[in-house]
């Protein structure tokens, strides 16, 4: 290495630019409020995340930019999205850290913090864009679009990842790729749709029989087992896939959301694994950011109650709308509806678990 000085921890980390970026507002105004260090130290670990979350997804999505994804890839993106979950965790797990700080606390810097606000997060925007959560999903701040409250930087960065290929599309492709489904004479979804009409008409048998329910109750759970069956129906039929596409109901492509399907059922086939734990962890992603906002809102509420938002959002209730409504995956969440009993499912052929499962055989 030759006369090259060693490194040093806190050079390393830039300890002195990190340990000197809390800049007090309520110092400026010349009257220090201690728990004003506390607020925003969460809100630099939390921006400090949202960027390690950002490099996870951006690692992710070059992998599933590629026409094919070998094995060993599987695994790397698998770590990825496992890495943001636990980083999830903490970003909940900091609410309560913020928690020890009481209303009367906040209160005594909040209005030094106006019109900043954490709707301002132009790296969380970015992380929405990047997974996928669509322009016409976003509640918006006082009728205004989501990117008004940005400086002109933040928003141009901020729209232009709205235009790049998101996680949710790329995810759409890859399941759409998924082999199995066919083999010479063999057409899963034939044997799966004669499968659930099985298991469907005993269901309805069994609501027409009961003998615990009137007449009325009885009506209204065959009107809700006709809903089940029609969204049913829509996984072997295209055009009643597209139906639910223009509902809003669906959103992954009619391929896509078969195969999804399909690898729920068949996880236990080792091809299926890795694929099975993928899209569990794309479910965990999206639920972690939905208990997050919800947290969030809980944390608003205790905070400021019904007050309006110091960004002028509407505090709590903007964030349980967008909780709401910024899920992605939900037609992952969804498949639970669309599986049988194990007993029930279809027999593979054993050329097609021939090809799922992994053979090592001795050339002697």
């Amino acid at each position: 290495m030759g006369d090259v000085e060693p490194l040093y921890y806190a050079d390393y980390l830039q300890l002195d630019r990190l340990l000197s970026s809390q800049d007090l507002e309520s110092a400026k105004q010349g009257e220090t409020v201690h728990d004003e260090m506390l607020f925003i130290i969460v809100h630099q670990a939390y921006e400090l995340w949202f960027k390690q979350i950002l490099w996870e997804i951006d690692e992710i999505s070059d992998l599933f930019s590629q026409p094919t994804i070998d094995e060993s890839e599987m695994l790397q993106i698998v770590r990825h999205l496992d890495r943001i979950t636990e980083i999830q965790k903490l970003l909940i797990a900091q609410i309560d850290v913020l928690e020890t700080m009481t209303p009367l606390d906040f209160l005594e810097f909040r209005d030094y913090l106006i019109p900043a606000s954490g709707f301002q997060s132009a790296q969380f925007r970015l992380i929405e864009n990047r997974l996928g959560v669509r322009p016409g999903d976003r509640v918006r701040l006082a009728g205004s679009p989501y990117t008004t409250a940005f400086s002109e930087e933040d928003r141009s960065r901020v729209e232009a990842a709205e235009k790049q290929p998101n996680l949710f599309e790329l995810v759409d492709r890859w399941l759409a790729r998924t082999p199995f489904l066919e083999q010479g004479d063999f057409v899963f979804w034939d044997q799966y749709r004669e499968a659930v009409h099985a298991v469907l008409d005993h269901d309805r048998r069994v609501i027409e029989k009961n003998p615990n329910l009137t007449a009325g109750e009885r009506e209204e759970q065959l009107r809700s087992f006709d809903h089940t069956f029609d969204l049913f129906e829509a996984i072997f039929d295209p055009e009643r896939h597209e139906r639910l596409l223009a509902t809003g109901e669906r959103r992954l492509s009619f391929t896509a959301f078969q195969a999804a399907l399909f690898i729920n059922l068949y996880r236990h086939e080792p091809a299926l694994q890795e694929p099975f734990r993928l899209v569990t962890l794309l479910v965990d992603i999206d639920q972690g950011f939905t208990a997050w906002r919800y947290r969030h809102a809980l944390m608003t509420v205790r905070m400021i109650g019904r007050r309006v938002g110091t960004g002028g959002s509407a505090g709590a209730a903007f964030l349980t709308r967008s909780a709401e409504k910024s899920r992605v995956f939900s037609d992952l969440v969804q498949l639970a509806t669309f599986m049988i009993p194990r007993s029930a499912l279809p027999e593979l052929p054993p050329e097609v678990e021939g090809r799922m499962r992994f053979r090592f055989e001795d050339e002697a």
